[in-house]
């Protein structure tokens, strides 16, 4: 999967990373409830993802599965967030995130301690 997902489309993705494999109508039906979609809307954005290929549907019952995990597609979020804004610079990332705010020290000594396994 190369493309990114919209918003739509991660509520779908978010349903199926949490619950496993789902029906096409289970999953309109979770949806209607969470945000109000209709039936067609949800299909509408099931075709989307599988379109994607982030998403599986199959017979019967139209079994809809996540082709990708979250850990990937939060990856691919992490690179094209930092290509967009800090020139593909993590560090520059991290330098904003740093200058922005005061971390706590627990997590000051998190992030040193991933540094140093890095290198």
């Amino acid at each position: 999967m190369e493309e990114k997902l919209f918003d739509s489309e991660r509520r779908v993705m978010e349903l199926l990373w949490e619950a496993g494999p789902l029906p096409a109508k289970e999953l309109a039906a979770r949806l209607g409830v969470q945000v109000g979609w209709s039936k067609t809307t949800t299909y509408t954005v099931i075709k989307k993802c599988v379109d994607k290929g982030a998403v599986a549907r199959e017979d019967p019952g139209f079994l809809c599965r996540a082709l990708v995990s979250r850990e990937a597609v939060a990856e691919r979020e992490t690179h094209a967030l930092i290509d967009k804004n800090y020139g593909g610079s993590a560090g520059r990332l991290v330098a904003s995130l740093l200058g922005s705010r005061r971390l706590p020290a627990d997590e000051v000594a998190r992030l040193k301690k991933l540094i140093e396994e890095w290198e």
